[in-house]
Formats: C-alpha cells, structure tokens, sequence
C-alpha cells in the first residue's frame, strides 16, 4: 500500500463579480505577507491554491487541497517524505514532517486515501458523526450600507440565517445591523474585524450601538488576539458574545493549540472560531467541549475538497454548534468538484461515499491551472 505518485495542480480561482464586496470600499482580506508585500496586500482569490492527487500502489486515490499561497520548496519535501512509504504505516495524528502551513492539505489526501483503503469515510475516522448536517453562514466582506439590504434579503429567501461580515474601524457596522434587523428580523450576523478594531475602546464604542439591535450572535477577534484580557473585559461589558478564532495554519502569527487553552483559563471568550486539519481540529473541538463552549469550523474561502473535510471535521465535533464558514461555492467561480456539496441554507450535509465522498472535476482543474507537477517512484 505505498505511495507511489503524487500529482499537484496548482489553481487560480477566481470569485464571482460583486460576491466579496462592494467595489467602492473593495480591500484585500489575505491577512498574511506575500513575498516582499505586507499583509492585507492581496485579495484572496488571486493567490493559487495547490490540489494534490495521492495515489496507491493498489489504484487507490487520495485527494487533498492546500491553503492558498503554497510554498512550493515545502511542498517538494514533503512529498520527498511520502513517496514509497506504506501508508498503514503512518500514524494519522502526527504525519513524519513538521507542522507548516502545507501540512494539513497532505493530510487531506492522506486520511481521504487511508479512509477508501478500508471502506471508510474519514469521518469514521473522526469517532463517527455527531450529526449528518452542519450549519454554516452567508458571508461578505466591507459593503456600503446601501447594498446591506438586498444582498442579506437574497440570502435570506435562500434559506440563510446567519450572515458573517468582515469589518474594520471605518464600516457602519451599526448601520449594517439595524438595516437587517428592519429588514429581515430573524437573520443573525456575525461581524468579525480580523483584530482591526485595535482597542478595546474603539470596540466598546460599536458594542454600545450594537447591543441593543439584539441581532449580533457574535463578535469574532475585535482586538489583537494576544490582548486576551481586553477580550475578557469585552466580554463582561455586555451580552454580545466574545470569539477567538484560532487558526493554526497562521504560523506566523504564532497561533497554536494552547491558544485556546489559555482564553479558557482567562474566561476570555464565550466561544470558538477553529482553523485547523483533522487531528487537530478535534483536539480543539476536545477542548472547547471540555469546556462547555461552542465553536464553529473556520476557512479561507476555500475551494470544495477542503471544504468537504470542513464538513467531516464538524460533523464528528460535539462542540460545532455555531454556523461555520463554509461557503465557497456561493463566493468563488468553481469548487473543482463534479458534484458540488448538498447545501440546504442553512446546512450543509455530510458526504456520502467512502474517503472525503466527493469526486474532483478534471475539466474543470484544467480550466482553472496555473502549473502542474508529478513525482513518483
């Protein structure tokens, strides 16, 4: 059962006109540094993502998809690591390279080849479903106040309840608000300005405006993640719920694990945003239920092979109450799938089949390529 190829097909896949923002307050949401360039730099669709085709001595496939802005010098060694080795030989919750921002899409592929090899989805490798559907969210990035109401009124006769936003000090998010709660009273928003808010006044300023709309189910990273104590001090302010997202491919803003430890012993938080491959999403999603505190899964608008192990991972996560950000294919132009995930807004229902339960579109990847690379023995 060696490994005996692994294919990469690099992608650039771009968003639907007008699904990300407003053109008139258009900003780039890729948090992190690209080359030379500073973060914030680059809209997420115009970096390349990498799929990665694993395939077994015995014709089995495994698929996996890479966060965008891949480092191809990683991606090399890695699959140097894995060429010719037994794949029932790895151990599933530790893989023999080091953690980087590469390693949970190779995991992907593993657990999705591990799974079909023994007739098995990857959530039974997970423990089994806790549920069959997961919910998830509309989203949207800055908007002028006079889109608001057409774009949540569309989402909402989709069958959406929830809509999440992203926001910094110079969005109306009041003025969001109170047109949806006019508009249409029984959606909820998440409003998550990525740290941007910088300070706890500058944030109490919005709660104070917020708080008495009652259609805000959340507040995700308002100020600088390592100022838990201002998330705590938020978080005793007023009734709207305080979230830590803690994303652990973000290396280099040095998110780990015990982030969520440490928001737990500070009574920072009222629950979870979780990023993460599927060893570690559970040992958060083990946390957060430990703790008696909901979460949802996390993405980067990805395209559907991640977003089908999304789906496997908050499945089998008693904790992954909240709607997750799972909602690439209302955002890009393709999820690269033949058959697209079941979306029923606001669900999204597990996979059926063996391995991740979904089938990649070659015609479509081929439309899509940027590069392509194969290694085999």
């Amino acid at each position: 059962m060696k490994i005996s190829r692994i294919t990469c097909y690099e992608v650039v896949v771009p968003a639907l006109k007008g699904a990300i923002d407003s053109k008139q307050v258009s900003k780039p949401l890729h948090k992190l540094p690209v080359g030379a360039m500073g973060g914030w730099s680059l809209q997420f669709d115009k970096l390349p993502k990498l799929l990665i085709k694993m395939e077994l001595e015995c014709g089995i496939i495994g698929w996996g998809e890479l966060y965008r802005n891949h480092n191809w010098a990683t991606v090399d060694a890695i699959i140097h690591t894995l060429l010719g080795v037994d794949i029932e030989s790895l151990s599933l919750q530790k893989l023999p390279f080091t953690f980087c921002r590469e390693y949970d899409g190779f995991e992907c592929a593993v657990w999705d080849a591990y799974a079909k090899l023994h007739n098995m989805r990857v959530v039974d490798l997970l423990g089994g479903p806790c549920k069959q559907k997961v919910k998830v969210s509309a989203w949207s990035s800055h908007r002028i106040i006079e889109e608001v109401d057409d774009l949540v009124k569309n989402y909402h006769a989709l069958g959406y309840d929830c809509i999440k936003f992203k926001c910094d000090l110079q969005d109306d998010v009041q003025g969001w608000c109170e047109t949806i709660a006019a508009s249409v009273p029984s959606m909820q928003v998440i409003l998550d300005p990525n740290e941007r808010w910088q300070y706890a006044f500058e944030a109490r300023k919005r709660i104070d405006g917020l708080k008495n709309i009652g259609n805000v189910l959340c507040l995700e990273d308002p100020v600088p993640r390592w100022k838990l104590t201002e998330y705590a001090s938020l978080r005793a302010y007023s009734s709207i719920p305080v979230v830590l997202h803690v994303s652990l491919p973000y290396l280099l803003d040095g998110q780990r694990i015990k982030d969520a430890i440490q928001a737990i012993q500070l009574e920072a938080v009222d629950g979870f945003n979780f990023n993460g491959g599927l060893a570690d999403f559970q040992r958060l999603d083990h946390i957060a239920s430990a703790a008696g505190l909901p979460c949802w899964h996390g993405s980067e608008i990805d395209l559907g092979i991640l977003e089908s192990m999304y789906v496997h991972c908050a499945s089998a996560a008693a904790s992954c109450t909240w709607p997750s950000d799972i909602f690439g294919r209302s955002i890009r132009a393709h999820d690269l799938l033949k058959k697209p995930l079941l979306f029923e807004p606001p669900y999204v229902y597990l996979p059926q089949g063996t391995g991740l339960g979904v089938e990649p579109d070659p015609d479509a990847i081929a439309h899509y390529q940027t590069d392509k690379k194969e290694y085999h023995l």
